[in-house]
This record gives C-alpha cells, sequence and structure tokens, in this order.
C-alpha cells in the first residue's frame, strides 16, 4: 500500500506522538508498505527502508515548536499543506495518514484526489486550546464541532486511547480502530546503561521520587513540586528527581525550586535518552504523574507501569482510563492530597512491591509491542507475507537501512 502520512511536528523527537509515529512507521516498514512522510524541518534524521522524509522548507525558519497549538505550528503547518499537494499531483497514494491537526488537511485533499484517510487521534484540540488559553473558552462548542468534521469523513480514526475513542464514537458508527500507546521499555535487560544519578547527584541514605516527561504546563508541575514542599515538612530523607523538558522550562523551575527553598533535593537533569528509561526507573523509589489537564493518557504510565516501580498520579480521566487503584495509587489533583499519597506509600515498602509487581503484569498483558503491531496492522494488512521480524521488541530501527 502507498501512504501518505502527515506529521504536523518536529520528526524525530525523544517525546510523546514523534515516539508514536516513530513506532508505526516501523511497522509499516517492515510490512512492505511504501510511505511518503511530510513533516516538520525540526528533529532528528531516522532512516527506514520503505520510508521518504520530505521536510518543509518554511520561509523564515522558526525553532523550538513545543508540544501542543502554538502560532509557530499553524505557520508550519501551511508548508506542510503545500508539500503534501505537490506530492499527491505528482503521486497517487491508497491513503492519507494523518496525524493530530493535519486530519484538516487531509479532510481536503481527500475530496480533491479522492484518496481516502485515515485520522490519528492524540489529542482533542480543542480541548487543548482552551487548555492553553482560557480566555477562548466562548468558541470551546465552534472548535468542537469544526474538530467533529475530519472524525465524521474519515475512512477510519485510530484514537490512541479509551476517551478518545468514546469521544469519536460520538460522531460516528463504526471505523474506529483502537491503537494503544505502549512501554519504552526493551524487553532484554538494559544492565547498566545509563547514569547513576544517586552518585551523579550524591543522594545517599534517602528515597527517590522520579517524573519523566516535558514541563509544559498541563503536565502538572507546579502541582508536583507544591505536593512536595508539603511532603517534605513531614518526611526527611527523599528527593524529587525531574527528567525531560526543554532549557527554558527548566530553568524555570530551578528558580521555582530556589524560592520554594527546595534546590537541594529538587533535581532538574534534562533531557535523557529514551533508551535509558528502564534503567532510570529502577533508580526510583516512587513514579509520578500529576497531570492536571487533558484527557490523552501521557505515553510515559505505559513504561512507568512496566517498569514496576509504584505510581501515584491524578484521579483524572487522562490516568484513570488505564490506571485504577490495584495498579496504582490515584488521588485528588491538589498539592496536599499528592503530598499524603506519596508520603504514604513511601512509608509502605510491601504496597509498594505489589503495586509494582501488578502494574507490571497488567503493561505485558494489555500494552506490549505486539499488541501494538496487530493494532496497525487491523489498518494496514500487512503488504508482504514475511513479516517474521515485525514483532521484535526493538524500537529503534536505525540500522540496517538506507536514507532517503
Amino acid at each position: 500500500m502507498n501512504i501518505l502520512l502527515l506529521a504536523p511536528h518536529p520528526f524525530y523527537q525523544e517525546r510523546g506522538t514523534p515516539i508514536a509515529v516513530d513506532m508505526l512507521l516501523g511497522v509499516l516498514d517492515r510490512d512492505g508498505h511504501h510511505v511518503d512522510m511530510v513533516t516538520f524541518h525540526e528533529g532528528r534524521e531516522r532512516v527506514y527502508d520503505n520510508v521518504a522524509v520530505y521536510r518543509i522548507k518554511p520561509w523564515i525558519k522558526v525553532n523550538n515548536i513545543r508540544p501542543g497549538f502554538s502560532l509557530k505550528k499553524l505557520y508550519c503547518d501551511l508548508f506542510l499543506m503545500f508539500s503534501a499537494l505537490r506530492l499527491l499531483r505528482n503521486h497517487r497514494y491508497d491513503r492519507i495518514h494523518a496525524v493530530e491537526e493535519s486530519s484538516f488537511i487531509a479532510l481536503l485533499f481527500s475530496r480533491l484526489f479522492r484518496t481516502p484517510y485515515v485520522y490519528d487521534m492524540d489529542s482533542l484540540m480543542s480541548a487543548q486550546i482552551v487548555d492553553r488559553f482560557p480566555w477562548l473558552s466562548f468558541a470551546a462548542r465552534p472548535m468542537m464541532w469544526l474538530e467533529s468534521l475530519p472524525i465524521k469523513y474519515a475512512k477510519t480514526v485510530a484514537p490512541m486511547c479509551g476517551d478518545l475513542a468514546d469521544q469519536a464514537g460520538r460522531y460516528r458508527d463504526g471505523g474506529v480502530v483502537l491503537i494503544k500507546d505502549v512501554s519504552l521499555l526493551k524487553a532484554e535487560d538494559e544492565g547498566e546503561r545509563g547514569d547513576d544519578l544517586r552518585r551523579e547527584l550524591q543522594i545517599t541514605d534517602a528515597q527517590i521520587v522520579m517524573y519523566i516527561g516535558n514541563l509544559e504546563p498541563y503536565q502538572g508541575i507546579d502541582l508536583l513540586l507544591s505536593a512536595f514542599e508539603v511532603l517534605c515538612r513531614s518526611k526527611n530523607h527523599v528527593h524529587l528527581v525531574l527528567i525531560g523538558g526543554v532549557w527554558r522550562d527548566i530553568e524555570h523551575y530551578r528558580d521555582r525550586t530556589t524560592e520554594m527553598k527546595l534546590e537541594g533535593v529538587v533535581h532538574l537533569i534534562g533531557p535523557r535518552p529514551v533508551d535509558h528509561i528502564g534503567h532510570y526507573t529502577r533508580q526510583a523509589d516512587l513514579l509520578v504523574s500529576p497531570r492536571t489537564h487533558g484527557t490523552n493518557t501521557p505515553m510515559k504510565i505505559y513504561s512507568y507501569l512496566h517498569s514496576g516501580t509504584p505510581i501515584v498520579a491524578t484521579e483524572l480521566a487522562t490516568h484513570t482510563q488505564v490506571l485504577n487503584k490495584e495498579i496504582a495509587v490515584l488521588c485528588a489533583p491538589e498539592p496536599n492530597a499528592f503530598a499524603r499519597a506519596m508520603g504514604a506509600l513511601l512509608e509502605d515498602a510491601q504496597l509498594r512491591r505489589q503495586l509494582g509487581q501488578r502494574a507490571m503484569a497488567y503493561a505485558e498483558r494489555e500494552h506490549s509491542y505486539t499488541r501494538f503491531v496487530d493494532s496497525v496492522r487491523r489498518l494496514y494488512p500487512p503488504a508482504s507475507a514475511d513479516t517474521s521480524g515485525a514483532t521484535r521488541t526493538e524500537l529503534s530501527r536505525c540500522e540496517n537501512s538506507r536514507s532517503l
């Protein structure tokens, strides 16, 4: 099958949507499909056998395009649309695979070129915009109506979590294929790959609470810092380690921890390789996800579960569609409640062990890479019979490929 994939974000970067797109490309590539991908100019190169990557060339180059809605992203989307148009005029495709807001571009071109499209639905864009710009709440209903159009007219909608599948089901009967995110931890033992955080940060005889992910406002980092400040009033010998984020956000939160007099026990260590996640999570006593906005489940949750390290998360739809009280501790998105949940779990080694074991078993059963491959093949049946390598657990596919 010949597929035009529209990826309106930097590629490749080690964050949620680009990682998911990379995994999708890996399956399509090995299954013998040919993919032309149009994406932004930012990002690292990835190489595949059957994927050609076309990067936009904006007249004025913008940098540091962040997750979520922004004027920079809209500007780049315009160039992505014209790049896709050129490809559609010169090539015949069986499908357009549209990620996030590029579904609007796919809706237009599906009419012009009679090419059906798949809507790869990673979030509710209308809710995301209102969360970032509350003053636009008056326009929430019109934006929801607009967002319903690519859902209605797609050949298939491919949401990444149950809540988004329910939202898609409001506007169509059938044609919804749930493609769950999966753990990024490797099946094989990673040994000592990665840094020894206790030695690097000089943490001795203390427990570690760990957060992994970007530092965007919707992630609830302010909530986490406030809760950790409360926790430190009643508990000594505990450190908070935050992995990820861009340097502007890291500096902002370093200043915040200094204001809160937490600079000695809160460590913002910046981005680290995704391949090292398993090594880092094993060094933690507790993993946290304090997200306060959105309904899509953060990708890190699946790696958290698979790590076997216990989890504390806010009791919101973004988490509860995957997490429950059998495999995690859920609490109100409020500093005192989050602090109590962390403190209680840090004091109970047996509960930490039980939660971790049950979480790991759940991740291996429900969010394995094999499950991901099966879901992708419901959208795009393999083009060749030889797909024996498609269920291997490597998530990095730079080797044994050629650059296009």
